[in-house]
């Protein structure tokens, strides 16, 4: 059996439930302070013998918890019975982001790589049934995600992506474009893409022959140019990086070689802006070309649990509404 959240999102609001305590606590203070001003504390609570403090701490967390188990809800916890085999129609889309060192340059906000990885996770969202792989480069590149329909895990590993995750600092551009065309599907064979997030300052290999032979294989190369022309220092560990010769490293953005890129791939060059990054127009050209039908390993027959968490929220804030603040009148057995 499964347990997942079809809303995940939502879960974000349980960070709020141990807020009630401390803002009810926060208030009794205040109510104390206020009550001393009048006079003695232990004489104006002989004047309200009916008010009870303990009353309020167990109404407050009957709240917190009726809030938990409405946030629960609100979430869809979902239980899958079983794996199954269906088939789905789409492209295969394989992005490689440089993490080079060179993408620590703030000409984007925070910085370029992480601008990069925001706009990345926003595709994610776009997509429907279309697999998506991540290889990270640098001096060297390795697959990061397999193709996979799974956009979770995509954004998760996604989060976990630094100019540390290539240990070999370079821009093999080149051997992260082949290493992408290893990574498809053997049943994919038309609607096949790579998209290439650098800022094109290649030192290793020769990218346009790369391009090139992704071609020959009915790979479309598509690059986004990250960066700008006139250029930016690089900051690490709190100090701008220097070369040998303790002069500033200034990484500049090389869309001529990017050009030269997408032109032997079949693809095309976009230049990502601080907006808009580029990869809503390649998505959307990706999406003409012929969808291929793919079988894929999923979960069926979701069985939906968020009626119980709601009706244990309802429950609890029923409880909480009849204890009220006040001490019974009577003891049971008097």
């Amino acid at each position: 059996m499964v347990y997942f959240f079809a809303h995940y999102q939502y879960l974000w609001l349980l960070l709020l439930v141990p807020a009630f305590p401390v803002l009810y606590a926060v208030v009794r203070t205040l109510r104390r302070r206020r009550i001393r001003k009048f006079g003695d504390e232990a004489l104006v609570d002989g004047l309200m013998p009916s008010w009870s403090g303990a009353k309020g701490w167990i109404r407050v967390i009957l709240f917190s918890l009726a809030f938990l188990f409405f946030v629960l809800g609100l979430a869809r916890p979902q239980i899958g019975a079983k794996l199954s085999e269906r088939k789905t129609k789409g492209a295969e889309v394989i992005i490689c982001l440089d993490v080079s060192n060179s993408m620590l340059a703030q000409d984007y906000s925070p910085n370029r790589l992480e601008r990069a990885k925001l706009a990345i996770s926003r595709i994610v969202d776009r997509l429907q049934e279309d697999r998506i792989g991540l290889i990270v480069f640098a001096g060297s590149s390795f697959v990061q995600l397999p193709i996979t329909t799974d956009y979770v895990s995509a954004k998760m590993f996604m989060n976990s992506i630094s100019t540390e995750s290539v240990p070999v600092q370079g821009t093999a551009i080149g051997d992260a474009i082949l290493t992408a065309v290893k990574g498809f599907s053997a049943e994919s064979e038309k609607s096949r893409a790579v998209i290439v997030i650098t800022d094109g300052e290649n030192h290793e290999d020769d990218p346009v022959e790369a391009a090139r032979t992704a071609a020959e294989m009915g790979v479309r190369v598509y690059t986004i140019g990250v960066g700008s022309a006139q250029g930016q220092p690089i900051p690490m560990d709190g100090e701008l990086l220097r070369d040998r010769n303790g002069e500033i490293v200034v990484t500049r953005l090389d869309e001529e070689a990017l050009r030269e890129i997408a032109q032997a791939g079949n693809g095309a060059y976009v230049h990502a802006g601080n907006e808009e990054f580029g990869l809503n127009p390649v998505i959307d050209d990706i999406r003409k070309m012929e969808a291929e039908e793919f079988n894929s390993v999923v979960f069926e027959e979701y069985d939906e649990r968020y009626m119980y968490f709601f009706g244990i929220a309802l429950a609890l804030l029923v409880l909480e509404m009849l204890i009220g603040e006040r001490r019974p009148k009577k003891k049971l057995f008097e």
